[in-house]
């Protein structure tokens, strides 16, 4: 598994726990950094998923 697919998953936990913060205190801006981080550890993601994907394809 590629480190980016964990600092990924990392990341949209963080996110969703700053997004679930911001909406249960008011925070507009935490709420959003929070959003923001859970597509950015979607992104992530999606780079480690590709980068697996080649070294499988190569290993084949």
């Amino acid at each position: 598994m590629d480190k980016n697919r964990i600092e990924g998953a990392l990341d949209q936990a963080k996110g969703t726990v700053k997004e679930a913060i911001g909406k249960v205190t008011g925070n507009d801006r935490l709420e959003a950094e929070g959003t923001a981080d859970k597509v950015a550890g979607k992104a992530k993601g999606a780079v480690g998923e590709a980068k697996d994907a080649v070294k499988d394809a190569v290993t084949k």
